[in-house]
C-alpha cells in the first residue's frame, strides 16, 4: 500500500471514529430531555433472564425442533459401503 492510500485510509478511519463520538454525546447527558418519561430499571433477576435465560432456551428449543424433526437420518446408504457381492464359487470359475 503506498502513502497516499494509507493516508486516505487512515483519515477515513479517524473521521469515522469522530463521528460516531459526536453521535453518541447525547447518550451520555445528564439531563433530562423533554417527554422522557424512563420506566423502572429491571433487577438482577430480570435481566439475567431477558439476557442470559431466554437466548439460552430459544437456543436449545430451536436445537431441539431441528434434531426431532430431521429426517435425514432415515435415508438409506446408497455408497458401495452397504453393497454385499458373493463371491463366485472359484470352482464354477474354472470349469466355465
Amino acid at each position: 500500500m503506498d502513502k497516499t492510500n494509507a493516508l486516505r485510509a487512515g483519515a477515513l478511519a479517524a473521521g469515522t471514529t469522530l463521528m460516531m463520538l459526536l453521535m453518541t454525546s447525547p447518550a451520555l447527558a445528564l439531563t433530562r430531555d423533554d417527554g422522557d418519561d424512563p420506566g423502572t430499571g429491571l433487577s438482577v433477576v430480570e435481566t439475567l433472564g431477558l439476557y442470559v435465560v431466554a437466548p439460552i432456551a430459544l437456543f436449545l428449543a430451536i436445537t431441539g425442533l431441528v434434531m426431532v424433526l430431521d429426517k435425514s437420518h432415515k435415508k438409506k446408504d446408497t455408497t458401495s459401503s452397504n453393497i454385499r457381492i458373493k463371491a463366485a464359487d472359484t470352482q464354477a470359475e474354472i470349469k466355465a
